[in-house]
């Protein structure tokens, strides 16, 4: 099992900007420290739910400041970024940090940011399958060029490209997981052979229910049950570690509800379009009924229920919740010393 830090960079009520970044840092310093086998950055724009705009660029910085932590994004949005200069990135975050970095990509929001980048409303509805597709050719093919009907380009060389000293290929290019939120996004991932990142808010029936249908899906478009048996999803969570679990939620409960009215709340639509946000309060309790919150022998639990349910045994858990840095490195601490350990 492999369990990793979710880091969101998440700006709390009376919070400045430097300080949940500063936490953002600490925390992947403390995971690699702790034991933790990777941390996941989330990508944000314009809203204080989270104040990294570039998950690449804080990516590149970590890999830099650890030396043995895996480094993954969580995820870069590609409706937003132009996917040969991700693909360009990605190949040199994983070429200068020794295959430590796994890119993770999604479709986001109807957000106002498909205006500022001047991508539109079109590149979310419908633009993410040709972006995918094109940033995966640019992982791994020697020169690619673009006829469609967002992106057109010569043919151009793949620089820098994974290759031996003998200039072939490399087995290993940059991972892939694709942030899954219904099933056509499972279908576009099973298809490419991608593994899912599934989100903290869905259940472990839900998430079960995902991966059967990747599965068959893979299975339809002609994946190999080999390449099928072997997909590395991952699960998005929340954890807090407490010796009783009443404190461990109470701290969720106090912190993350005004963390979710601010930052889900600052949102705004690219068009206008009406949009339901969750009772923050009752958000923040579904996530202590869901992931593992409590005592070490209860998360250990927890995450091992979840695997045997799924068959997933990636997760990438928030360990930011309570909003505090010190509560926060200990729950890093712990998760690491006392949780971990009872999964071996």
């Amino acid at each position: 099992m492999h369990v990793g830090a979710f880091i969101l960079a998440a700006q709390f009520p009376g919070q400045g900007q430097q300080e949940a970044l500063h936490r953002a840092v600490r925390s992947a310093e403390l995971a690699e420290v702790a034991g933790l086998d990777a941390v996941w950055l989330a990508e944000h724009h314009f809203v204080p739910y989270g104040v990294c705009p570039s998950a690449v660029t804080l990516a590149a910085h970590l890999l830099g400041r650890t030396r043995t932590l895996g480094v993954g994004t969580a995820v870069s949005v590609l409706p937003t970024a132009h996917p040969v200069a991700l693909g360009e990135q990605a190949a040199l975050l994983h070429l200068v940090s020794g295959g430590r970095f796994t890119l993770g990509v999604g479709r986001g929001g109807p957000w106002v940011d498909l205006e500022v980048f001047g991508s539109g409303l079109e590149a979310f509805e419908h633009g993410f399958p040709e972006s995918l597709d094109l940033l995966l050719r640019w992982l791994h093919e020697p020169r690619v060029g673009a006829e469609g009907e967002r992106f057109a380009f010569r043919e151009v060389p793949v620089v820098p490209r994974c290759e031996d000293p003998l200039g072939e290929r490399a087995a290993v290019s940059p991972p892939v997981v694709v942030a899954c939120t219904s099933p056509g996004s499972v279908r576009l991932a099973a298809e490419r052979g991608l593994p899912m990142l599934l989100g903290m808010h869905c259940g472990d029936e839900e998430k079960a229910e995902a991966v059967a249908l990747w599965r068959s899906s893979a299975l339809a478009a002609g994946r190999s049950s080999d390449e099928v048996e072997a997909a590395e999803h991952v699960s998005a969570g929340v954890v807090q570690i407490a010796d009783a679990r009443p404190e461990a939620a109470e701290t969720l409960i106090k912190a993350m509800p005004g963390w979710l009215r601010q930052g889900l709340g600052a949102h705004v639509t690219v068009d206008g379009r009406r949009r339901r946000m969750r009772d923050p309060v009752a958000y923040a309790e579904l996530l202590c009924e869901l992931h593992p919150v409590g005592p070490p022998r209860l998360c250990a639990d927890r995450l091992a229920a979840t695997a045997e349910r799924t068959g997933i045994r990636r997760f990438a858990l928030l360990v930011e919740g309570s909003g505090d840095l010190a509560t926060t490195e200990e729950n890093v601490r712990r998760l690491g010393g006392e949780v971990l350990p009872l999964l071996c």
